[in-house]
This record gives structure tokens, C-alpha cells and sequence, in this order.
């Protein structure tokens, strides 16, 4: 199934830079028009003006997903500037670095927020203009780790479990309908999520740069790399995407060894250089 793009309008969250910013450019390559949101202004007009560039109308909506209020006036934005919507990619999202006992219910809050309110929160703004269109669908981008749950991701993995069971719940919810509603489990991409996220207290901030910096030379996947994963899996109809050998591995791994796989996972972290597995990142 090729999914047609010419005319049609998507919304990208998180899409002033990582895989955000490359889905921008592949879908105004493909004739797509954009709506694209990032809570950093600065780094959505650097996307905007790439998009633009490819000759497709572009808007600009500085935006924190985690503020229901501010999404929820989004849609009459977006209308006003492009008339319709027909794609919504839910991709924004952050990371925190520390173990269950340094976290704090705040940092919690934070992380949930942004990783799953703001799926839920953008879902629920766009779903009605969604469901005008004879064909439409919703992406949301979880992780692999809504497949595995390292030690030291105790915040980031549950938030992206919980993407993962509100996406395939969705799913069934609109089978009937012209939505599609479909999940995205990228492995290790080359973005600046893992330095970027956010240290708990008691996190040494070596520690912290370290880690990154080992993730960053593990993974292989770049960010142009995912986006055409995702639009390819648009194409073939796909309902759930993994992105990288990474996400294939761990994704069998839990189905195989549901409680054994982080002994094999602890092992393949400590021997790419770091303590703890980092985000996989957008």
C-alpha cells in the first residue's frame, strides 16, 4: 500500500531536530505540507526553512506538548493556515538519566509529560480532523524500550510502555474508521538525546557525558535513516515499525526471554563501554 503524500498536510512534533527534523524533510520531498511543533523555536525555524525549501507550504508552531492547554488551541491554528490534516506524528520526547531512588516524583511528572501526555494530548487535539479525512493516520513513536526495561530506565521505559499500550489500544478502538494508528520502536539512533537528557540528582555529570558519549559511538542508525524507515513502513501499510537490527534483536529477545533478556542486555552494554543503557533517542 503507497501512502499518498502530494496535498496532504502533516503535523511533526519534536521537529527541530533527530528524526523529527529528517521526517520533516522526507515528507516536504514527498510534496507533504507541514505543521511542524518544537518547544525550541530557534531550531524549528532552521527545520521550517529546510522544508520550505523543498517547495511545500510550512507552519511553524512553537509548542510545548506537555501544556494540554496550548495543544488543545493547536488545531485551530494549523487549520486556518492549511485547511486540513491528515498525518499526525507524535515524536517529541526526552530522556532522564538516573535509578529509581534518585528520581524524584517531579522528575516523573516531567518525563510523563512530554513522552506520553504529550502523545495523548496532540492525539486527542487532532483525532476530530483526522477522522474528516478518508484516509488519515496517527504515528506515534515509542521506543525499544517499550519493548525492554534497562536499569537506569525506569522513567523512560514506563513512559514508553505506555505509549506502546495507547497506541495498539487506539488501534482497535478506530479499526472501523479512516485512521490508522500506528507505532514506531526506533532502537539506537545518532541523535542528542542521550546528552541532552536530563541528570537526577546524585547523577554524576562525568558519568552522565560518558554514557552518552558511548552511545553515541555504538549506534549506527542515523536519523535520515529512521525517517525513511518510517515512511517506508507508511508505504507498506505497516502497523508497527521497528527501526535498526537493534530493535528486531531486543524485540525477540522479550518475547523469547521475558525476564531473562536483561542478563544478555547487561552484558552487550558493559561491552560497548557504558554502565547502563542509555535512550535510544530522536
Amino acid at each position: 500500500m503507497n501512502t499518498p503524500l502530494p496535498g496532504r498536510v502533516a503535523v511533526v512534533t519534536g521537529a527541530g531536530s533527530g528524526i523529527g527534523r529528517s521526517l520533516a524533510q522526507q515528507l516536504a520531498a514527498r510534496g507533504c505540507h507541514l505543521a511542524l511543533c518544537d518547544i525550541d523555536p530557534q531550531r524549528l525555524g532552521e527545520s521550517a526553512r529546510a522544508a520550505r525549501g523543498l517547495g511545500v507550504s510550512v507552519s511553524e508552531h512553537p509548542l510545548d506538548v506537555a501544556d494540554a492547554a496550548a495543544v488543545a488551541s493547536l488545531p485551530a491554528a494549523v487549520l486556518a493556515e492549511h485547511g486540513r490534516v491528515s498525518l499526525l506524528v507524535n515524536n517529541a520526547g526526552v530522556a532522564l538519566m538516573g535509578e529509581f531512588r534518585q528520581l524524584s516524583d517531579a522528575d516523573f511528572q516531567w518525563l510523563f509529560g512530554i513522552n506520553f501526555w504529550g502523545v495523548v494530548n496532540m492525539t486527542r487535539a487532532f483525532l476530530p480532523a483526522l477522522l474528516r479525512e478518508p484516509e488519515a493516520q496517527v504515528v506515534n513513536v515509542s521506543s525499544v524500550f517499550g519493548f525492554v526495561a534497562p536499569a537506569g530506565q525506569t522513567a523512560y521505559a514506563a513512559s514508553k510502555f505506555a505509549v506502546r499500550g495507547f497506541t495498539d489500544a487506539l488501534r482497535h478502538e478506530l479499526e472501523n474508521t479512516s485512521v490508522r494508528v500506528v507505532a514506531v520502536h526506533p532502537g539506537g539512533i545518532r541523535t542528542q538525546i542521550a546528552h541532552s537528557a536530563r541528570r537526577a540528582g546524585g547523577v554524576d555529570e562525568t558519568m552522565h557525558r560518558n554514557a552518552a558519549d558511548a552511545f553515541v559511538q555504538a549506534v549506527q542508525t542515523t536519523p535520515e535513516q529512521a525517517a525513511e524507515r518510517i515512511l517506508r513502513g507508511l508505504d507498506r501499510g505497516e502497523l508497527r515499525i521497528r527501526i535498526g537490527a537493534d530493535a528486531r534483536v531486543l524485540d525477540l529477545m522479550a518475547r523469547l526471554m521475558p525476564v531473562r533478556y536483561w542478563a544478555w542486555l547487561k552484558r552487550r552494554a558493559h561491552k560497548a563501554g557504558f554502565k547502563q543503557a542509555t535512550p535510544t533517542g530522536r
